[in-house]
């Protein structure tokens, strides 16, 4: 466990060349030891004031910085605090983290400065490890929720939840306590009322979880198909780049090629596969294998088909029909899209046919880019985005899905030992239980090896060598 004597410094930018780096000191002696470093006094400095200077190193001056001043408790970490500005180069981060070293500070363990703000109650648990998400956020829509998190939308969710069956739990301990006087303090009709409301809270957070993961890893689709229909001409047109290469020598795509996009805030990366035939080619046969293997990771399953070979006989619709049954069968959980390229080479009227013959099927033409547009709609329909637009809890933690989990199962006993007309005292151990798991999400309940998981892996620390400078 951290030392909240000790008064840490660390950077609180990337490692890397940059125009500006910031460096955080916090903790008691955070104002006076950067006093020491600074050419102008700022001991008796008011908070949230700003002074221009330099940093210095006896007679030595290090960098010209802007010197932030926050006073306990406000400040990120509740503590006293001090953030300099200077310029990015690595050397002088060094310098000044070095010549805050000699003046009394310590390095910063990863994710300590957080780890503070949570001992000192700037935030709970589930609001800490947000900063984490915050930081990774790779979309729009990641973002979000980690700033909802952030702001508490899911930690006053539990928190009520929590307090309300923490008060019939005491009312049934209550109840322990006269046993012998058969009373009642706990309304069981308002206590089934509560699980009732409890049950259908963690089953709709539960829920979110798939959702939650979805926008903050992004959601993978696979592009499968035979040799030289365009698969890789759709993934260039969805990316709006050369991504792949593009030939009609069938077998060009001999292995996965990735990348990803972003679509109304939300990620999807897309995998463009080797096509699905049969060869002799040794190293073409190996890239097919890898297709199956990546159809396995992804949830979504673009299935492109050249609509030139439908109309021209080439490919039958009842082989085609075939193939898009096999497809559900060997994965059916997996969405499926059948997509119809070229279709800048036929009429109207064979549209029409075309989508007669096959249900849903989306016709679009990758070199020119008509209806690319209307599957990249097609595709955020498998996102449930309304659920963030209306800011509504979404879990994207997988401690707090296990909680979650664990808790719904202590919850649903207890309902179960009311109808089976339980005692109190065995109703009161799974009460306890399902406190517990609330109690581990927002931190009101932890340990050391808890603490220690969570914030030693999400600090921008963990890229920095810090052997090079201490």
């Amino acid at each position: 466990m951290t030392n909240l004597q000790d008064t840490i410094t660390a950077p609180a930018t990337p490692a890397g060349v940059s125009a500006l780096a910031v460096v955080r000191v916090s903790g008691p002696q955070a104002i006076a030891i950067a006093n020491n470093c600074f050419d102008k006094n700022i001991e008796n400095a008011d908070g949230y004031t700003i002074h221009y200077g330099h940093i210095i190193d006896g007679d030595v001056r290090i960098d010209e910085v802007l010197l932030s001043v926050f006073k306990n408790p406000h400040s990120y970490t509740g503590e006293d605090s001090v953030e300099i500005s200077g310029h990015g180069s690595p050397y002088i981060t060094r310098r000044i983290i070095e010549t805050l070293l000699k003046k009394g500070a310590r390095m910063a363990e990863p994710g300590e400065f957080t780890l503070r703000a949570f001992l000192n109650q700037k935030l709970d648990l589930a609001q800490a490890e947000a900063v984490a998400d915050m930081i990774s956020s790779n979309s729009e829509a990641s973002l979000q929720m980690a700033l909802n998190q952030m702001r508490g939308g899911f930690s006053n969710e539990i928190k009520e939840l929590r307090d309300e069956l923490l008060n019939f739990a005491s009312l049934i301990e209550l109840e322990l306590d006269f046993s012998e006087e058969d009373v009642e303090f706990a309304d069981r009709k308002q206590f089934e009322d509560l699980l009732h409301r409890i049950i259908n809270v963690l089953k709709h957070l539960i829920d979110s979880f798939s959702t939650g993961n979805v926008i903050k890893n992004g959601i993978p689709i696979s592009i499968i198909g035979a040799p030289n229909v365009g698969k890789s001409s759709l993934l260039n047109a969805l990316l709006n780049e050369d991504k792949a290469i593009v030939s009609d020598i069938a077998g060009t795509t001999r292995d996965a090629i990735e990348d990803e996009i972003t679509i109304e805030g939300i990620k999807f990366r897309f995998i463009d596969t080797a096509g699905i035939r049969y060869t002799e080619d040794m190293i073409e046969s190996i890239g097919i294998k890898k297709t199956f293997e990546k159809i396995d990771q992804a949830q979504v399953v673009v299935f492109l088909i050249d609509s030139s070979r439908l109309l021209s006989g080439e490919v039958t619709v009842a082989n085609l029909q075939l193939e898009i049954g096999k497809i559900k069968n060997k994965y059916p959980q997996k969405a499926l899209i059948v997509v119809g390229n070229k279709a800048d080479i036929i009429t109207s009227k064979e549209k029409t046919h075309l989508k007669d013959s096959i249900d849903s099927l989306q016709l679009i033409a990758a070199k020119t880019g008509e209806g690319v547009e209307g599957l990249k709609t097609s595709l955020l329909e498998f996102v449930n985005t309304g659920a963030l637009k209306n800011n509504q809890t979404i879990v994207t933690n997988t401690r707090h899905y296990d909680a979650l989990l664990k808790a719904l199962e202590e919850i649903t006993r207890v309902q179960e030992g009311i109808d089976a007309g339980l005692s109190g005292d065995l109703m009161a151990i799974d009460i306890r239980q399902a406190l517990y798991y609330f109690g581990e999400i927002t931190g009101a309940i932890t340990n050391d090896d808890l603490l220690g998981n969570i914030f030693a892996n999400f600090c921008l620390l963990k890229n920095l060598k810090t052997s090079k400078i201490t």
